[in-house]
């Protein structure tokens, strides 16, 4: 993987401008099981760090799970810059994207050929539409099943896997919680993780108790620190 030029904003210090390699490189947050140990809130420490990829605002917010990364972001081409956010995208390499926006969005976006655009650069992509501040409807819970097993064996295998809604909180927040727990984390220990690295995460009640609900896999013990680093 390729140095990229990226700059790092940081609230206590401000921004410093430099070059980063291995898995930062992307323009990524990142925190890990160690981080939560810290003490490092969502105000704090490794959620203060954004690394934005010059040339597009989109920002991938990522955190590991088992073996792989999960990301969350905003929907491609929703700050105006859709040729530039998909390129970012496939720079970072997800084995998967899963969109959870409408039909409706995509298209206000400028993102209707996302599903063709990933495929081009090799990404599998599913659609899994949300209303925005929803909860899944009874369309989306018959394709689950098939796609979070999909996401959790690439997670397994040491892939990345994105979730995007239109702004990148509640929706994706929502669903990224329901694979972690799914993938074997504690609730409550996989929401501080996902809120250290995005505080939005999960906006409503409703989404709340739909990302609980989720069936809880064996617990498996991985070093989180290690895979941060992939």
């Amino acid at each position: 993987m390729s140095c990229a030029d990226v700059t790092m904003i940081i609230r206590e210090n401000g921004p410093v401008t430099g070059r980063k390699c291995g898995a930062l490189d992307m323009g990524y947050q990142t925190t890990t099981h160690a981080d939560v140990r810290r003490g490092i809130s969502p105000e704090i420490g490794a959620a203060s760090i954004d690394l934005r990829r010059k040339g597009s605002d989109m920002i991938v917010y990522a955190l590991s799970v088992d073996q792989g990364i999960l990301g969350i972001s905003s929907l491609p081409g929703v700050n105006g810059d859709y040729a530039g956010d998909v390129r970012h995208l496939a720079e970072w390499k997800p084995a998967i994207v899963v969109s959870l926006v409408t039909e409706v969005e995509l298209v206000a976006a400028g993102a209707a050929g996302l599903w063709r655009d990933l495929g081009d650069a090799g990404t599998r992509w599913e659609h899994l539409p949300i209303a925005d501040f929803d909860v899944p409807d009874d369309d989306f819970m018959e394709n689950w099943p098939a796609v979070s097993n999909t996401a959790r064996r690439a997670l397994l295998g040491g892939g990345r896997v994105l979730l995007h809604c239109r702004g990148g909180c509640g929706r994706s927040g929502m669903v990224a919680l329901r694979l972690m727990i799914e993938v074997g984390e504690a609730a409550d220990e996989a929401l501080e993780r996902l809120r250290a690295v995005r505080p939005c995460a999960v906006e409503t009640p409703a989404q709340m108790a739909w990302a609980r609900n989720a069936r809880r896999a064996p617990a498996v013990f991985v070093r989180h620190e290690d895979n941060a680093a992939k």
